[in-house]
């Protein structure tokens, strides 16, 4: 399959879940998730993936996850994950975990969307009418982490008839083995292209690259 070109009016860059308790050193999952983060380089490739993204004038929106003790107050069933991140206040709402890391924090002017409760970026928040006001048609996915919530936000992309990019050096996991499985198994199955930062980037289209005035 020929690769596509990305128009930086219709193309969006949904950064998942680039919060403290992730990426900041005493972040509550960062020694967890730490190995994998300096294994494959994520921090280097997530900040040449908005340098590039923002040079080019591609929208930029942030896709938080977020909790309270209300999250789940309608639901019966609490997914074992979603209960222990409950008891140990995980991305918990207002505290420093749920704070974008500061390295890859959004500028001014950047779409920030409402909280996020599981895997899903579209459920239960405003990213759906955000991108509608935008007038975007491809979203490009990066973020925390690479078989949940990256994977669940294109999932949903897909259904919904975006054409959807995952980008497989500007996410990761807890272990290989699920990183290995979304990028190797899952991306191809529900996203129209997987590419490297520097083949997204390489793809905008160059006539409507932003340039100084």
């Amino acid at each position: 399959m020929d690769r596509q070109a990305y128009d930086p009016k219709t193309t969006a860059l949904v950064l998942v879940d680039v919060l403290n308790d992730f990426l900041a050193e005493d972040g509550k999952l960062a020694p967890a998730i730490k190995p994998m983060v300096d294994q494959l380089h994520l921090i280097e490739h997530l900040q040449q993936l908005l340098n590039g993204a923002r040079d080019a004038g591609v929208h930029v929106i942030y896709s938080p996850h977020g909790l309270d003790e209300h999250s789940f107050d309608d639901v019966t069933y609490v997914h074992p994950t979603f209960a222990g991140a409950l008891e140990n206040k995980v991305f918990w709402k207002g505290s420093y975990g749920d704070d974008f890391y500061p390295p890859l924090a959004p500028h001014t002017g950047e779409t920030v969307v409402s909280h996020h409760r599981m895997f899903d970026s579209f459920i239960n928040t405003d990213l759906q009418t955000r991108l509608t006001a935008l007038g975007v048609q491809k979203l490009v996915l990066a973020g925390l982490t690479s078989q949940t919530c990256v994977e669940g936000t294109g999932r949903h992309a897909l259904d919904a008839g975006y054409h959807v990019t995952f980008l497989s050096d500007a996410v990761a996991d807890f272990t290989e083995a699920a990183h290995r499985a979304a990028v190797e198994i899952s991306y191809p199955t529900f996203g129209h292209q997987t590419l490297t930062v520097e083949q997204f980037l390489a793809a905008i289209t160059p006539s409507a690259t932003t340039t100084a005035s």
